[in-house]
């Protein structure tokens, strides 16, 4: 029997449903992340905080900053690798962490440093959570770099300790991480081996993203392919195979999609993957926060528009909070937008700044 061939319009629907990214909206925050299986966090918020805009582009109007917080707070969700991520998956991401650094001059640091390492966790035994800049450096040897992290030799080590699963982030203290013993933050965690851990990360992967590369290239954060996971289709149009995940296979039925407008994060899994975006949607992005005004196409911090299962265009917009207003600089249409997904498009503009409390400047 040969492998299935399914349309790209079947890809992009499986994509958006898995991503809850279609109608009806989703209701519940915690049920949200189970299924995206991470929501990446990052520092830039000219309009709010990547995670916050993820979380709202689902849910609607109905999320609440507090609610993440408390799910936070209550450890239901736990920071983990700069994602936030449900706390069922830790030992799955902390699978083989005996084992880490993988690399020879990081273990020879931890080696001459481990009275520093010592230090780190008798101090958070002691006065834990903490913020990295109340730890003192104790350490014998500083952390050798070319870049940001040359001689930031406590933050270094509290990443390594992180991934060692001795030490855990446990909260923010506005945006700063707070950090406390692993034990305290996700205590009772069973281990995982780590080719069972590697299968259901593969598995938590392709269902959160429904289609994905068996293979692919190495990218920052979380890998975008998924191995033999689920079930091998070729997409019309597109060169080489994929995976599907069954149960997103089974359900597909285009009678049955309801597509909706949505403001998506640059960070968003949707795009994350720019090569995907681009073989699926056709879809052309670039996070254009470190390029010259010059040379941006469409604006500093644009998120990308969906409409149904196309990625329509790009919105060029600022919260200047000061003033009480989100600024509307543009709406680039990478298709002509025909009457009703202007209306769709502008309603979601609306729903965006009341969500912020904003007045829209158009």
């Amino acid at each position: 029997m040969g492998v299935r061939q399914i349309s790209r319009e079947q890809a992009r629907r499986i994509a958006v449903r898995a991503q809850l990214l279609d109608l009806p909206r989703p209701g519940d925050l915690i049920e949200v992340v189970q299924q995206l299986s991470l929501v990446q966090i990052d520092p830039a918020a000219p309009i709010a905080p990547s995670a916050e805009l993820v979380l709202w582009s689902r849910l609607g109007a109905a999320y609440r900053s507090a609610d993440l917080q408390q799910a936070l707070e209550s450890r239901t969700l736990v920071e983990l690798d700069g994602r936030i991520r449900p706390m069922e998956d830790v030992p799955a991401h902390l699978a083989g962490h005996e084992q880490w650094p993988p690399w020879d001059h990081a273990r020879e640091w931890l080696r001459v440093n481990d009275p520093f390492r010592r230090d780190v966790l008798a101090r958070l035994e002691e006065h834990g959570p903490l913020l990295s800049r109340d730890i003192p450096d104790t350490s014998v040897v500083p952390w050798p770099s070319s870049g940001w992290t040359n001689n930031r030799n406590v933050t270094q080590m509290l990443e390594f300790l992180v991934r060692k699963a001795e030490v855990a982030v446990s909260g923010r203290r506005g945006r700063q991480r707070l950090f406390d013993l692993a034990e305290r933050v996700y205590p009772d965690q069973p281990t995982m081996p780590e080719e069972e851990a590697a299968r259901v990360r593969d598995e938590r992967r392709l269902a959160a993203l429904g289609i994905a590369r068996a293979k692919g290239a190495v990218m920052p954060g979380e890998p975008g392919h998924v191995g033999e996971t689920g079930v091998p289709v070729t997409v019309e149009g597109v060169a080489g195979q994929w995976r599907v995940d069954p149960a997103a296979l089974e359900r597909d039925d285009a009678d049955d999609f309801r597509g909706r407008a949505a403001l998506l994060s640059p960070y968003d899994r949707l795009v994350y993957d720019r090569v995907r975006a681009q073989e699926l949607f056709g879809f052309e992005y670039v996070l254009e926060v470190y390029k010259p005004a010059s040379q941006r196409r469409w604006g500093y911090y644009a998120l990308p528009i969906l409409v149904g299962d196309r990625l329509v265009g790009k919105l060029d917009a600022r919260a200047e909070r000061k003033e009480g207003v989100l600024e509307v600089n543009a709406v680039h249409q990478d298709v002509a937008f025909d009457e009703e997904t202007t209306s769709a498009v502008e309603a979601e503009i609306d729903a965006l700044a009341d969500w912020l409390g904003l007045a829209r400047l158009r």
